[in-house]
């Protein structure tokens, strides 16, 4: 017999023989039928949990990570209000199970035995995972195991004292709501929960409203690796500017009455709260695993006398609420019910095609308000003397500075943040000015932790805003790499496109700066960003082209509820010159507040036939070099500038290169994992004109004279080119 058996006949045995575990009597506001419900939200998620391992075994499931021994999160959830969104634990069912009967029309068992079964009914992911979540709940699903969540739920938290001062057209949270985000004790040693309560201890200690409740669960253990008795509350309860309360989850009432403290403390001072809740951990870490291969069996079983469930019969039947035959009942006519269910939804239609997974990665485009810009009037406030330098041509840096004014002029849900952003205008001033014009309340100087940054953005985006979080270097998104990749991209995906987190990410990067930083700050390699699904990648060559794809990025972002990735070459933010000094080549105009780039749509650059050369960012710049001089050689050269990486544009891409003789992709960022190994397949499954590439060297970058010794030059691509041509002619 398993252990989820065992359990389970325990339960039987004992409550029929009235042994049940010593515990304090019942004493708090839990008034009776709440009592009663919370037990019932209790037994349904064990009920759930001990069918999702029958339908494992039997084919019918496909995962299982449950809930038993959590089952006192039931009464956190009837301590909150459903319009408070939670982001939950994995092993959080029975919050999700009592929130369902604070709002009417659910039908829970139905909809969580779709989840199990992988149904492409089910209405939480569409059959795209066993998670939890609902719209209509107010819980976002995901698939965190990490604590990975808890970065936006600060974000998430914060935009609802941001909404007060700045409405977003799409606000979701109630002025008065407050956010809940439930870890292990296990995930609270993650380094991204670390950063997360820090930074709500950070907000919190400058007054700035965070209505947050952070609810550990401590079951003690990790899988197998126990945490040190008293860890959670000697780490925890000390924190700056978050307030510790510490719960039996056992023991409903006690859970009820201090879960019910700690979210009116958060709820009226609109700060952050600590609820350490004591759970146990029933059946193992998963489906599969055996935990008397790593506890001891007296361990084991002492967890098992330790059922919250037998803790409610307990506490129930001694506030005179249930009798014991009348909670057994419940327990066997829940079973009974669970295992109905279970027969009409496994029979239910699953997912077949790759579209049909894939039909949930793009969310759904949202109606918006229709704009016709900022007035002349506002402009003219705001920008003062640069209207008259908008005359002249300008650097990127300054450019890119100008939309983001006129972008946040006319949406006032655009909120910025990141490090150094605000008063000091950013690293390379691109950023200047902005605060000063749009207060700190949308151009936010933030700590020091890009998890939070992305965090930030993420949480502000479920509640209508549209974040503009910025990443100071392209090297500094590696420490925070899983907020888009595991939280910010995937939510459409497993939430079948109900939630979104739209967001524009500018990140300053690429090589080529000359006597700065080496590869901290001069970072090839997009690789990581390119190979997360429904992301969208833009990296500008030129001012004009960089203001009006952010144009875009933002449209992408406020009406079609994308999350966006603006690369912007550090090297181009100063650039004036081409061909000379002080020829200005590279400075442009300010394209007027309504032309955009539209996504997918590449640049050409000449006409030549003889080679097309395709490259992006600074390789644009240096192939605009190479196609003079090439030009002196008598190679008629035409370049097209990608401008958006992802996703790859490759009709526009193979029209753009229509009656070119040769094709030279040109990358800057490294040979392996770059751009140009795609590009490469795409010429070649063509099979219609030579292509060849030079990308950078799979190499770190110097710092110094070096600087540019393992990236593509304008000699080199001349080169190359010269090879390509004359070679094969």
């Amino acid at each position: 017999m398993d252990r989820a058996q065992i359990v389970h006949q325990n339960f039987l045995d004992r409550v029929k023989s009235g042994q049940l575990p010593p515990g304090r009597d019942p004493a708090g506001p839990l008034e009776a039928a709440e009592g009663v419900a919370t037990y019932r939200a209790q037994v349904l998620s064990r009920a759930l949990d001990l069918t999702s391992r029958a339908m494992q075994k039997a084919g019918e499931g496909f995962y299982t990570i449950g809930s038993s021994g959590h089952e006192g999160m039931a009464a956190v959830a009837r301590a909150l209000r459903p319009t408070d969104m939670a982001f939950l634990h994995y092993r959080d069912a029975a919050f999700q199970i009592a929130r369902a009967d604070q709002v009417p029309g659910q039908q829970i068992t139905w909809d969580m035995l779709l989840s199990f079964a992988c149904s492409a009914e089910d209405p939480t992911s569409g059959g795209r995972h066993k998670v939890l979540g609902s719209k209509a709940l107010m819980i976002p699903p995901q698939t965190s195991t990490i604590a990975s969540h808890l970065p936006k739920a600060v974000g998430a938290a914060y935009s609802i004292g941001a909404a007060r001062r700045h409405r977003p057209e799409h606000q979701l949270l109630p002025d008065d709501a407050i956010v809940m985000c439930s870890f292990g004790d296990a995930s609270a040693n993650h380094s991204t929960a670390q950063g997360a309560i820090n930074t709500a201890g950070w907000t919190s200690v400058q007054s700035t409203p965070l209505p947050l409740l952070f609810v550990c669960e401590d079951n003690g253990i990790g899988i197998s690796v126990k945490t040190p008795k008293g860890w959670i509350e000697a780490s925890m309860a000390g924190r700056p500017g978050i307030k510790y309360f510490k719960a039996d989850g056992l023991d409903i009432y006690d859970a009820y009455r201090v879960a019910q403290e700690a979210a009116e403390y958060v709820r009226t001072r609109r700060k952050p709260a600590f609820l350490h809740l004591r759970t146990v951990r029933l059946y193992g870490h998963a489906g599969a695993d055996v935990p008397t291969t790593y506890l001891s069996k007296a361990e084991v079983e002492a967890d098992e006398a330790n059922d919250p469930l037998l803790h409610s019969v307990r506490l129930l039947g001694q506030a005179g609420a249930l009798t014991p035959d009348a909670a057994l009942k419940i327990y066997n006519d829940t079973r009974a019910r669970v295992e109905r269910v279970r027969g009409e939804a496994v029979t239910r239609p699953h997912l077949k095609t790759a579209d049909d997974v894939a039909a949930s990665l793009i969310p759904p485009k949202r109606a918006c308000a229709a704009s016709n810009g900022p007035s002349a009037e506002a402009r003219a406030a705001v920008f003062g003397s640069d209207l008259r330098a908008m005359e002249e041509p300008q650097p990127m840096s300054r450019l890119i500075n100008w939309a983001l004014t006129d972008l946040m002029l006319e949406h006032g849900e655009i909120v910025m943040m990141g490090e150094d952003v605000g008063r000091k205008g950013g690293v390379y001033g691109v950023s200047q000015k902005l605060q000063q014009r749009f207060g700190p309340d949308r151009v936010i100087d933030t700590l020091l932790d890009e998890q939070s940054i992305l965090g930030l953005a993420i949480g502000m985006g479920h509640n209508g805003f549209v974040p503009i979080p910025e990443i100071q270097f392209l090297a500094y998104l590696h420490n925070a790499e899983d907020q888009l990749r595991g939280e910010a991209a995937t939510l459409p995906f497993f939430s079948n496109g109900q939630f979104a987190n739209p967001m524009v990410v500018r990140i300053a990067g690429l090589g080529y700066q000359k006597g700065f930083g080496g590869h901290f700050h001069n970072d090839n390699s997009l690789a990581v960003l390119r190979d997360i699904p429904g992301l969208v990648i833009a990296c500008p060559s030129d001012g004009a082209e960089a203001a009006m794809m952010l144009r875009e990025c933002v449209r992408l972002a406020r009406e079609e509820q994308r999350v966006v990735v603006f690369v912007e070459p550090i090297a181009l933010y100063p650039m004036r010159d081409l061909h000379a000094a002080k020829d200005g080549g590279w400075m442009r105009n300010y394209p007027a507040p309504d032309q955009r780039i539209a996504l997918g749509e590449v640049g050409v650059h000449g006409d030549g036939s003889d080679l097309a050369i395709v490259t992006y960012g600074n390789g644009r710049y240096l192939s605009t070099q190479a196609q003079a001089d090439l030009a002196e050689q008598g190679v008629k050269a035409r370049i097209i500038d990608l401008r958006w990486l992802a996703p790859l544009p490759t009709e526009a891409l193979l029209a753009a290169t229509e009656g070119c003789k040769h094709v030279l992709i040109v990358d800057e960022c490294r040979i392996t994992g770059s751009q140009s190994e795609a590009l490469m397949a795409l010429f070649a499954e063509q099979g219609k004109v030579p292509a060849a590439r030079i990308a950078a060297s799979d190499c770190f970058i110097a710092t110094g004279p070096a600087y540019g010794a393992t990236l593509p030059s304008k000699d080199s691509i001349a080169e190359a080119a010269l090879t390509l041509v004359k070679g094969a002619s």
